[in-house]
């Protein structure tokens, strides 16, 4: 699903929820959304600090190393 309507349909939940309140079946189409909108914005920041490097003082470029953390 594209981001946009990724965002607008969790939105619209949000908002349902809050005037009327949602359905067993909108709560978990909610979750769902949401979790899948976590995934692709940790990608594409996981991206994004691929591509980014850091110039030390003498002017070499190093690139940012992943380490994930333990939970």
């Amino acid at each position: 699903m594209e981001m946009d309507k990724l965002i607008a349909r969790i939105n619209e939940l949000a908002k349902k929820k809050k005037e009327e309140g949602l359905t067993p079946t909108e709560l978990d189409e909610q979750a769902k959304l949401r979790e899948q909108y976590l995934q692709i914005f940790r990608s594409n920041f996981k991206g994004q600090l691929s591509n980014t490097k850091i110039q030390t003082p003498d002017g070499k470029l190093h690139p940012l190393k992943y380490m994930p953390t333990d939970k």
